[in-house]
């Protein structure tokens, strides 16, 4: 079986052992206090509740105001929160919202059918991100194409990916990525096990129900109501994923291996933590990322005690931005174009 179809947990520890680290996995998994690696229910429920009433609360000012000059404040808000929903159903994902299978699915559900994710097909795509990090060859997402890839783009497909990336969500949701085909909709696609196929088709089902009812809003509410009140917080949803995702695994100095070189603990470790401020609290942790994608079933709340837990024994090897978002988003943005055509430890370069 390829390792892009194994999760993470099953993967003995002995065989994610690199060579040239000076820790192994059992080193960081040894630093960390145990109860990092247990989830509360109750604990992650209340972040779930917590968003959701946030989100009814937005839409209760937002119809009580019904101002033009509020509505650009709402959609900001409640983007900012669908993405946050995003992020529990995340934990549901990863297995680390609960030690429920069926809570981890119902919730997950919750979470991600409102936000137009579905739920199954995206975490068995997610599950093959976190297994092949840093894989210039096998990684699921945001990985970089090469110089020679680069230089055949035409410059609508150069467009698209160089400028148009924050809005690659749902592009990816139905097509993949560029050289990786299949629709995350269904079950025959190449993203998938035959045994996952009722899964997929659940949460597909999920999908259309939800579509038809935001067709039912728009019949009879109107076009610009549902415009108003979930079109333009579903984009700023998609730009904040796409935004955060980019950024912890796109930046100059993080290095991707061809599949010769690579193994599981270099690529988990070639991501970067960010700074969102205050955000950092509505969105749930995310920007603690290097502890995420080593001990991927690890509780959100959790990842800032393992963070700090994991650095002093990384050293020099632990990324963290030090540049505000945006200035790092910058960078990133003109630098990171494409990598060599030959290598095994690339890194990205800027168009020349």
């Amino acid at each position: 079986m390829p390792l892009s179809t194994i999760p993470v947990e099953s993967i003995p520890s002995e065989e994610l052992q690199p060579e040239d680290l000076p820790f192994t996995l059992r080193d960081l998994k040894a630093a960390i206090p145990d109860y990092c690696f247990e989830p509360s229910t109750f604990r992650s429920l209340s972040y779930f509740f917590f968003d959701i009433g946030v989100i009814a609360s937005l839409y209760a000012i937002a119809h009580t105001i019904n101002s033009w000059l509020f509505f650009p404040l709402f959609w900001l808000a409640q983007g900012t929160m669908f993405w946050a929903l995003f992020v529990v159903g995340h934990d549901c994902g990863h297995g680390s919202f609960s030690k429920h299978k069926w809570l981890n699915n119902l919730i997950g559900h919750l979470s991600h059918t409102p936000i137009l994710v579905p739920y199954h097909g995206w975490r068995i795509s997610h599950r093959t991100h976190h297994a092949n990090t840093g894989n210039i060859d096998t990684d699921e997402s945001w990985y970089p194409i090469s110089k020679a890839t680069y230089d055949e783009m035409e410059g609508g497909a150069r467009f698209l990916r160089f400028t148009l990336f924050l809005f690659a969500y749902p592009f990816y949701l139905f097509f993949r990525s560029p050289g990786r085909q299949g629709s995350h909709f269904l079950p025959n696609s190449p993203l998938f096990r035959p045994s996952e196929k009722w899964d997929v088709i659940t949460s597909t089902a999920c999908i259309i129900l939800f579509v038809g009812f935001l067709a039912w809003v728009g019949f009879t509410f109107g076009p610009l109501f549902l415009i108003n009140y979930y079109v333009m917080p579903y984009l700023v949803f998609v730009v904040w994923l796409d935004l955060v995702t980019y950024l912890h695994h796109t930046e100059p100095d993080i290095p991707w291996y061809r599949n010769d070189s690579w193994n599981f603990l270099k690529g988990a470790v070639s991501t970067i933590d960010r700074d969102y401020g205050f955000i950092n609290n509505i969105h749930h942790n995310i920007g603690t990322h290097v502890a995420h994608h080593v001990f991927l079933s690890m509780p959100h709340y959790y990842l800032k005690d393992a963070t700090a837990a994991i650095k002093p024994v990384m050293g020099e090897y632990f990324r963290e931005s030090k540049d505000s978002v945006w200035t790092s988003f910058w960078r990133s943005a003109r630098e990171c174009i494409y990598v060599p055509n030959e290598g095994q430890k690339i890194y990205y370069q800027a168009r020349r």
